[in-house]
């Protein structure tokens, strides 16, 4: 009876889960394998292509079915998204392939749609480069996105292989996203511990006050919190007028739109999810354990290695991997104070949903964040001895 309550209670917030986070976010990343562009606007052209193998000489009954796919997906609006697709592959067909519906529709109904018609459009229409694209856009699945995000593609043939050289960045985002997650989750917990130690020494009033400038920027918005940093950190800024004023520097510091911003900017915003699992735990290590240590002969920096840091190391990993987890995925920090080349790859993310509507290759990218993050906890767990996110 007992147990059939809690479970009562549980659906609620499962459901809420389920519906709100769990199937949204399994529908996004399915975007990164699903193809249905291609196969709805031009099935026609599938259906002769599937006999055809690259290399061979295109078979003539394919342009009659072509030309009639891209009429009937003009009228039916699904053109566009199908052109958009194979744009991706072949450089500026997206065009091309409107600029031929139109002839195709407004041409005589005695017209002969042949290679000679589109060629006669554009070139690139007749190759079999273009129709091999149109084939291995078959679907409904495809690896198009996922080898795109790892700098991968596939030949004319359907090998794989490395990307141009200038569609080759997203493995090279990756590596950068992963070394600005890694050198700020190491920024915070240098700073991070002492405040948690001195948070577990100090009275009871002191460390409340001290607990409140901890819990200060979650008062703030984050925009605002990156926008002041903005101001701060400018060449006319605080940081370098008291610098100047000192007497340390003759000229301003660049200190925003690099990376030097992007770490002292997301640092601060992130130091308080590492200061409050260190002092969760911190605080709860008897003092008299390093008295004990001192007493028999331990110096208090052999003490803190050996009795303090392995019993504090459980926070220490929950509050690195939390830092670094959110510092992964992190967006408007780096676009506001980064340069060009300090956006991570959350910032293609976004790019891709909401300006160009790539919305294949912002899943792929989202999904290669997830695996990532996941393949590290994991590593984490397991050096940790199960102790990751785990503070007890």
């Amino acid at each position: 009876m007992l147990l059939r309550q809690r479970t009562a209670l549980l659906l609620p917030l499962s459901g809420f889960l389920l519906v709100f986070f769990v199937a949204p976010l399994v529908w996004l990343l399915s975007l990164a394998v699903r193809e249905a562009e291609v196969p709805r606007a031009l099935p026609r052209t599938l259906s002769v292509l599937q006999s055809w193998q690259p290399g061979q000489a295109l078979p003539p009954s394919l342009f009659p079915g072509f030309a009639q796919d891209l009429s009937e997906a003009r009228t039916a609006s699904t053109l566009a998204d199908a052109a958009r697709r194979l744009n991706y592959e072949v450089n500026g067909v997206r065009s091309t392939m409107m600029r031929a519906a139109r002839e195709v529709s407004a041409a005589p109904t005695d017209t002969v749609f042949g290679a000679e018609f589109f060629a006669a459009v554009d070139p690139t229409l007749t190759t079999p480069d273009f129709f091999a694209a149109v084939k291995r856009a078959h679907g409904p699945v495809s690896s198009y996105y996922l080898l795109a995000a790892f700098d991968l593609a596939r030949n004319a043939k359907g090998e794989i292989e490395h990307a141009t050289e200038a569609n080759r960045i997203y493995v090279d985002v990756l590596m950068r996203t992963l070394g600005i997650s890694a050198s700020v989750t190491v920024l915070c917990l240098l700073l991070g511990f002492p405040v948690a130690m001195l948070l577990t020494q100090v009275t009871a009033k002191t460390a409340d006050w001290l607990m409140i400038l901890v819990l200060l920027p979650f008062w703030t918005s984050l925009l605002v919190r990156t926008a002041a940093w903005v101001v701060v950190l400018q060449r006319e800024g605080m940081v370098n007028t008291l610098l100047m004023r000192l007497g340390l520097i003759t000229e301003p510091l660049t200190l925003i739109y690099n990376r030097t911003g992007v770490l002292i900017a997301m640092t601060h915003v992130l130091l308080p999810f590492m200061i409050l699992p260190l002092y969760s735990v911190l605080k709860g290590i008897p003092p008299h354990y390093m008295r004990a240590a001192a007493s028999l002969g331990a110096p208090p920096i052999v003490a803190f290695f050996r009795v303090y840091l392995p019993m504090a190391a459980p926070a220490i990993v929950a509050g690195s991997l939390m830092v670094f987890i959110l510092a992964m995925g992190y967006y408007i920090t780096p676009a506001l104070v980064g340069g060009g080349s300090d956006q991570m790859l959350s910032y293609f993310v976004a790019t891709y949903t909401t300006d160009t509507g790539n919305w294949g290759l912002a899943s792929a990218l989202g999904l290669m964040m997830l695996v990532t993050t996941i393949a590290l906890y994991g590593v984490a767990h397991k050096l940790s001895g199960g102790r990751a996110l785990s503070m007890g």
